[in-house]
């Protein structure tokens, strides 16, 4: 065989298969090296999704939420509270009583003579300054009322405490002109209207009524009372004056 037999032999002669740099071992590398990328990821995600379950599950514990909220998921953890129940308790204001600062005037409208003269010396043994009793102008009525003269600064509460002292009556602003058989009450600052229900009882039995709810009685025939003797002629063991 010549030299160039030789050489062209040598030119197509089979590369040598060798383990580190044979075709097949590249391939066989580079499929090792994906598998080993894939594995890796795959465990790389397993990793973060426990992570993420064990973080989810710590929030829910701390924040008494999850599987304790759900139905068979136990009970969260008691946060209630006792607060204390309060009772409340009502106060009543007792106006002061006032007996002095205006003069108290005892007027008769009923059919019980002299029972003007008889409540001005009951409120004056009770502490009232008192004058002299007078007759009600008009008819008589039923139920017994007291009037104040609003220019007399303390006339209001002391119109007020005899009310009280009487069993609790009616206060009203005294009119014009005020319903006495003069048209005036002089220089007294309370007028008393004496009525049927106040007539000739005592304070104690006037508080005693007040108590009992007892309402003084109408006259049964609906005919307005008759009027009573004028206090002035009257017999002087019951007269007003």
């Amino acid at each position: 065989m010549t030299n160039e037999e030789a050489t062209v032999g040598a030119g197509r002669r089979t590369p040598r298969q060798g383990v580190g740099g044979s075709p097949v071992g590249s391939w066989l590398t580079i499929a090792l090296a994906v598998v080993a990328v894939v594995i890796g990821f795959l465990i790389l995600n397993n990793i973060t999704d426990d992570g993420d379950a064990s973080g989810s599950d710590l929030a829910a514990t701390e924040t008494g939420t999850g599987d304790a909220d759900t139905a068979g998921g136990g009970t969260g953890p008691d946060i209630s509270v006792d607060v204390p129940v309060t009772e409340s308790t009502t106060t009543t204001t007792v106006a002061a009583r006032v007996t002095t600062g205006a003069s108290v005037l005892v007027a008769n409208a009923n059919t019980v003579g002299g029972s003007a003269g008889i409540m001005t010396k009951t409120l004056e043994a009770a502490g009232y300054t008192v004058v002299d009793p007078v007759d009600a102008s008009g008819p008589n009525v039923a139920a017994s009322i007291v009037y104040y003269d609003e220019a007399q600064a303390a006339a209001e509460d002391v119109a007020n405490s005899v009310a009280q002292d009487l069993g609790g009556l009616d206060v009203l602003v005294l009119p014009t002109p005020p319903p006495t058989t003069s048209g005036d009450i002089g220089d007294a600052g309370v007028l008393v209207l004496l009525g049927d229900d106040e007539a000739g009882k005592t304070l104690e039995e006037l508080s005693e009524a007040a108590e009992e709810t007892t309402a003084a009685p109408d006259p049964s025939d609906g005919d307005t009372p008759a009027t009573a003797p004028a206090d002035a002629t009257t017999d002087t063991t019951g007269a007003d004056e």
